[in-house]
């Protein structure tokens, strides 16, 4: 049995299976999920788990070598918008639809509880070496 790091047992999984150039979208509740890409859902209710907690789960765990966000994000919801921005200098920010367009080819959907709008990120996996 683990004991630290993620450790639910679908998510830990899922995330050992990515590669490099994979996508993964972490996504608040209402986020329209694609067909398509494995989903782990852990809302639970709304607003548990956050965006922030499970975001800063899966940067402790995966390389990420970029991330995309919606544009609308930084007028609608600030303070994720300042997360991101702290974590990625380089965020590549696009439109909400095209957020949505470029998530159907993500590898892996988290979806959180965050009932915050625009709570969405599609990270870009790295490579360790």
């Amino acid at each position: 049995m683990k004991k630290t790091g993620i450790l639910n047992r679908h998510l830990s999984g899922a995330l050992a299976e990515l590669g490099h150039g994979d996508g993964v979208l972490v996504c608040d509740a209402g986020m329209p999920i694609p067909d398509g890409p494995r989903v782990v859902d852990l809302a639970f209710r709304a607003g548990v788990p956050s965006f922030a907690e499970v975001l800063d789960g899966l940067l402790a765990e995966l390389v990420v070598e970029g991330a995309t966000a919606a544009t609308e994000l930084r007028e609608a919801n600030p303070a994720a918008s300042a997360l991101l921005e702290r974590e990625f200098p380089k965020l590549e920010l696009v439109s909400h639809e095209r957020l949505k367009e470029l998530s159907a080819g993500a590898r892996l959907v988290v979806r959180t509880g965050e009932a915050r709008p625009y709570a969405n990120v599609l990270l870009h996996c790295g490579v360790f070496f």
